[in-house]
């Protein structure tokens, strides 16, 4: 008898090309799971319209006049709902809270991972990229990694990097780590994680390519 595949859900707030590049790695089964679902806080956002062309579920839960805590909760609901068991974020635009993740886990969930646009642990937090450009880093990147209570200190699962030229702006720079790391290294982070589902979490050692 086979093992049903494990239920993702993708979370994200704007443009979605992260989110894109993970439907493509659906398409071509590279990752052994099922897309349960896309779900965004944003009504317009334009991740929304990018999952319903390629044919998966989505949902948006929108925050607007709603209480952190009133917002979670229906997040939780609709991730109950269609039966998600992991929550893959791409360029989500709100900070889930210690209540979240452990009523998250409570329902039976299981891991949540994150794409953030630093070799971390260097320049963790909001605008990581304006803050390398501005330091002048010789080499910039992503890392994917497990979301914890604390931001963007999780487990690394993997990073990806690229030397900086030196002529771009943090616009141009932000545009080369999405389009030169990101896009190929969250669909191979996400393999990677679900190949080793069966092994319990620990903070390995970076994997750096």
């Amino acid at each position: 008898m086979h093992k049903p595949k494990p239920r993702l859900a993708i979370f994200a707030s704007g443009r979605g090309s992260n989110a894109e590049a993970l439907m493509h790695a659906f398409e071509r089964d590279f990752l052994p799971a099922d897309l349960a679902l896309v779900l965004s806080n944003k009504p317009q956002a334009p991740v929304l319209d990018i999952a319903e062309k390629h044919g998966y579920p989505i949902a948006c839960v929108s925050n607007e006049g709603l209480s952190r805590e009133a917002h979670e909760v229906q997040v939780l609901e609709t991730l109950r709902q269609a039966e998600v068991e992991h929550i893959v974020l791409a360029g989500y635009m709100r900070i889930l809270t210690p209540a979240f993740l452990e009523a998250f886990k409570a329902q039976g969930g299981g891991a949540i991972i994150n794409i953030h646009p630093s070799l971390l642990p260097d320049f963790p937090g909001m605008h990581a990229i304006e803050r390398q450009h501005e330091a002048k880093v010789a080499i910039a990147g992503a890392t994917v990694h497990h979301v914890i209570d604390q931001v963007d200190a999780g487990p690394t699962i993997l990073q990806g990097s690229l030397e900086v030229r030196g002529d771009e702006d943090a616009e141009e720079l932000g545009r080369r780590i999405r389009e030169e790391v990101e896009h190929d290294l969250y669909p191979r982070a996400l393999r990677l994680f679900l190949d080793r589902l069966d092994t319990p979490i620990t903070q390995d050692p970076k994997v750096v390519i």
